[in-house]
């Protein structure tokens, strides 16, 4: 395969996003620190071919405002999905470093021809990985129905979610597709929940055994454990959820009785003081959303889950099909019509 230095460059891109998509399915985190030798090798290449244009026969203008929508386009709405929830923040990461990147097409020549096959109208390279993205994600809730249909799965969260044991949910990734009136799409993160037993330094079993006791808010301890961030450990340490907090009071058991006349606490479960206590906002979940998410792991022996799409990986698998074939979403566009 032939190339510009720079181009070749770029294809150390590839194994790193191969692994970071594997670290995103297998712990759904990935250090910042992966990122740091992509971001600079990105700011040496832009530098490289701006000035190649700039000083070249041509006049460079083409080249110019396709890195000035990578820029100024795709980067900033990489962030600006971030803020409102969209990605998380190694998505956010991966795409603004794809603009900087590869802010138009790279060329690579094989013997009798040149990739990528199918390059877009618009030749910025950073929106056909974008765009490619978006086709690959569609892939996944065609998948996820047609796994549940096979198995005789109908539920309305059939498309986007599975049903899993309670008793697996610590060792899961997801939100609650279900509260205690029915399905929700906004369910209780499971993150949040793995934080919460480590808060309390209790297990889920436990709640289950005893939730009487542990929906009481006096029942929690007086000085709770760091809650972590919820990440499921892989690296044969101890998981989240079996740290455990030495007893340090609190109402006991036998002080609690299951009375449906008695009133309800003022902050059942101490949902309240376990979001005032933590920093940060365990994923954006309210009180109310942990409350619903526990009543619930107390109550079911089955729940469903959206496990969601670690979005890492249909970038890997759009950036592969964007460096090879190009610009899928304008190849089918164009089949009807609409490009």
């Amino acid at each position: 395969m032939l190339g510009s230095i720079p181009d070749l460059l770029r294809l150390l891109a590839v194994p790193v996003f191969g692994w970071a998509a594997y670290r995103d399915v297998k712990t759904r985190r990935v250090p910042n620190r992966t990122w740091v030798p992509l971001a600079a090798l990105a700011v040496v290449l832009l530098v490289w071919d701006t000035y190649a244009v700039l000083t070249g026969p041509t006049s460079g203008q083409a080249y110019l405002i396709r890195v000035a929508i990578s820029l100024g386009f795709v980067a900033p709405l990489a962030y600006g999905f971030w803020l409102i929830g969209g990605f998380g923040g190694a998505d956010a990461k991966a795409f603004m470093l794809i603009a900087v990147l590869f802010p138009v097409y790279p060329v690579y020549y094989l013997p009798t021809a040149a990739l990528p096959f199918e390059p877009s109208t618009l030749g910025v390279f950073s929106l056909t990985v974008l765009s490619n993205t978006v086709v690959a994600g569609l892939f996944y809730p065609l998948g996820v129905a047609a796994t549940n249909l096979t198995q005789g799965r109908f539920s309305p969260a059939m498309f986007i979610g599975r049903p899993v044991a309670v008793e697996e949910l610590p060792e899961e990734y997801g939100r609650l597709l279900e509260t205690t009136t029915g399905f929700t799409r906004s369910g209780l993160d499971l993150d949040a929940l793995r934080m919460y037993l480590q808060w309390r330094g209790v297990t889920l079993a436990e709640l289950r055994a005893d939730s009487t006791r542990y929906r009481h808010p006096e029942s929690v301890p007086s000085n709770p454990n760091d809650p972590g961030d919820g990440a499921i450990v892989t690296d044969g340490g101890e998981p989240s959820d079996a740290r455990r907090l030495r007893s340090d009071g609190g109402v006991s058991a036998g002080a609690m009785v299951d009375d449906a006349d008695a009133p309800r606490p003022a902050d059942p479960w101490g949902a309240e003081r376990f979001l005032d206590d933590i920093e940060g906002s365990a994923y954006g979940t309210s009180p109310e959303q942990l409350r619903e998410g526990l009543e619930v792991a107390v109550s079911e022996r089955e729940v469903w889950i959206s496990p969601g799409i670690p979005f890492l990986v249909p970038m890997f698998f759009g950036l592969v099909a964007a460096l090879t074939y190009g610009d899928v979403l304008f190849t089918v566009l164009a089949l009807v019509g609409l490009a």
